[in-house]
């Protein structure tokens, strides 16, 4: 519901009045898409500084960004950068993102700042699971939300289709390799001497052959080399991929039909089926979703794509998506995908929506892309804010320590989202369980529970001061929030040594709940340099010890523990030249250290490590610490009970 237009806010459009009982949030995003109306996307671009050949619509909701900003504002300064980040949540999450779009609101429409918020597209798993989506809640989100939760501009797809494409590769190059000679190989890849194609000359200079030759040129030895990859299928990491909650297919048996046979080494033996033992994963846990996160443009994509490792020789030696002919098809695909896609929140503020990748195993972030065109837009006295995935000792530290070095941007800034519920199961609160009634510590005041509980606050502050940003913490409040909860809150972050602590109330009422929490993070990002800005460590020491800077300085472990495998992984990847790689830490949200149950700040305690997987083409490594799920299941009753369709205005309803 919206005031008459004669009430306007800081950016001349009508002032949103908030219902006292906050609706559902799809019932939000319906009053807005309704009552006032969408402000068309191509007047939210052109209230942004954008020009109209920058801009693609698709539909009044919805459009494409181009790369060509960056360019065209190349000699611009950049805005006020702020990442928002959290404590290690509860299952039922904090606030990020609701925080992030609130932040953004309160800045640009109730304080007449030029802002931008940057979030990630959202899994449409979790949407149809258990978690939901993450265009914000209540009169702070994204609209129309169910556009932003549901296939958005097609950008998780066209990362499904790249992601499958290469998958398909692996396994025709193991069967067609295991039933044929070298010569027979070179004579099918490049028949009637037909010219290599530009992958093929790629493979050609990792060879070390001449790039210029053609191919009835080669040495038989050469042509050896070329044809066969001989890659050794127990060292394949590289799995298929789908955007839904399917636990069914972590692991699978392909090459099991009549047609997927080769024949057999020994002669006169029947022909042996070729198949082999892989698995799903949740298409934003895919390599090619965090290489979009952190591509800078077109080029650097294209070599990122073509770069990603899927496995090994035999003689160890890395085999990448070009090596299989795949790199360029690969780009084509997300070619339009690399361009982020602007929507607005229900105060007309522009979002730029990009990239999804898992908060785990890759980077949790939003797109570098989206970031810097957002920058230039804002310009000098502008702001903008991203969101960073999981808690702060996760989606934070992975944020500065790997994204911002690929980016080469300086934050000023980060806002902490806390909630009272949180800290009191810190402070030794019963479990919260999605699905289940919160305990009564919960509902009532409990002031001794939320002192206990602020000790996790308080080391994610000390955390993010080690990086030299100034921090503000934001009290998402929730109604059964007592004032001498949240005060005991603010104290506790002031005497850590936060910039600023304020209670937010974006939730129920928009921009206006967080106008406290924008002037803060104003004076935040005014009193800090971004010279201030500073790494963890330096990519150029050796893998074991970025991993322990990060599990002791950060997670504050006595030490880490490496598995055999982890041990002899770590020596290939130097033997690979992937040793300066940043470090992205694969653990449980829910606590500093690997244990789950573990909560407040655990001491004590060592990391263990019982791998270390590369994404060399996207640009990290990732030691794997505990259980890490890279599918979700679903639950007895998954959200998609409650989704359907009026079929007479083809509005969808239930969706949260």
């Amino acid at each position: 519901k919206m005031s008459e237009a004669t009430e306007i806010n800081a950016m001349g459009h009508p002032k949103l009045q908030p219902d006292k009982n906050v609706p559902s949030d799809i019932d939000v995003s319906m009053q807005i898409v309704k009552g006032v109306g969408l402000f068309p996307i191509t007047d939210v671009a052109k209230e942004a500084g954008l020009e109209d050949d920058e801009v693609i619509p698709w539909g009044i909701a919805k459009a494409k960004v181009s790369l060509s900003v960056r360019e065209r504002l190349k000699d611009s300064p950049n805005g006020n950068y702020v990442v928002v980040t959290g404590i290690n949540p509860t299952p039922l999450g904090e606030g990020k993102s609701t925080t992030t779009i609130g932040l953004a609101q309160a800045l640009g429409a109730i304080l007449g700042k030029t802002t931008f918020a940057c979030i990630r597209q959202p899994s449409q798993g979790p949407t149809f699971g258990i978690k939901g989506g993450a265009a914000g809640g209540g009169y702070a989100q994204v609209v129309p939300m169910e556009e932003f939760n549901l296939h958005l501009t097609g950008d998780i797809h066209a990362v499904t289709a790249a992601n499958n494409l290469l998958a398909a590769a692996i396994e025709t190059r193991l069967f067609h390799e295991a039933g044929q000679t070298d010569e027979a190989l070179f004579k099918r890849l490049c028949p009637n001497n037909r010219d290599f194609s530009p992958v093929m000359r790629r493979r050609l200079k990792k060879l070390g052959i001449d790039e210029n030759k053609k191919p009835d040129e080669l040495t038989p030895e050469e042509k050896s080399a070329f044809a066969r990859l001989d890659m050794d299928p127990s060292t394949i990491t590289w799995q298929r991929v789908l955007d839904t909650c399917d636990r069914h297919l972590r692991k699978v048996e392909v090459g099991v039909g009549p047609k997927e046979t080769v024949k057999s080494k020994e002669e006169g033996a029947p022909r042996v089926q070729h198949s082999r033992q892989t698995g799903f994963d949740i298409t934003v846990a895919s390599e090619v979703m965090a290489v979009l996160a952190l591509a800078k443009d077109l080029s650097d994509l294209r070599e990122k794509l073509g770069a990603m490792v899927i496995g090994y020789s035999f003689k160890r030696v890395p085999i990448t998506a070009d090596d299989l002919g795949c790199g360029g098809a690969l780009t084509v695909l997300m070619k339009d995908a690399l361009m982020p896609t602007l929507m607005q929140t229900v105060e007309r503020t522009p979002v730029l929506v990009h990239a999804g990748p898992f908060a785990n195993i890759a980077t949790g972030n939003s797109s570098v892309v989206a970031d810097e065109i957002a920058l230039k837009l804002v310009g000098e006295d502008g702001f903008v804010v991203t969101e960073a995935g999981f808690g702060a000792d996760i989606g934070m530290e992975k944020f500065f320590n790997i994204k911002c070095r690929a980016s080469g941007l300086k934050p000023k800034c980060a806002v902490i989202v806390a909630t009272v519920r949180a800290l009191k199961m810190h402070g030794g609160g019963p479990p919260v369980s999605a699905g289940k009634p919160l305990s009564k510590e919960y509902i009532e005041e409990n002031i001794d529970l939320v002192t206990k509980g602020a000790a996790n606050l308080v080391k994610h502050i000390e955390n993010a001061k080690k990086f030299g940003v100034n921090v503000v913490v934001a009290v998402n409040k929730f109604k059964t929030d007592t004032d001498a909860e949240i005060e005991a809150v603010k104290k506790a972050s002031m005497d850590a040594g936060a910039f600023d602590a304020v209670m937010s109330n974006h939730w129920a009422l928009g921009g206006v709940g967080a106008a406290d929490l924008g002037s803060a993070v104003e004076r935040a990002c005014k009193a800090n340099d971004e010279a201030n800005f500073k790494f963890l460590y330096d990519v150029d020491l050796p893998i074991r010890e970025k991993i322990e800077i990060i599990s002791k300085e950060i997670y504050g472990a006595d030490g880490v523990d490496f598995s055999e495998l982890a041990e002899k992984q770590m020596e290939q990847y130097v033997e690979a030249g992937f040793s300066n790689l940043p470090i992205c830490i694969a653990k449980t949200q829910y606590s500093f250290s690997c244990d789950a149950a573990a909560k407040g700040v655990p001491t004590g305690f060592r990391i263990t490590v019982r791998e270390v997987r590369s994404c060399a083409g996207a640009g990290f490594l990732y030691p794997i610490c505990g259980d890490i799920m890279t599918i979700p299941g679903l639950p007895t009753r998954p959200g998609f009970y409650d989704v359907d369709i009026d079929v007479e205005t083809g509005d969808v309803i239930g969706l949260f």
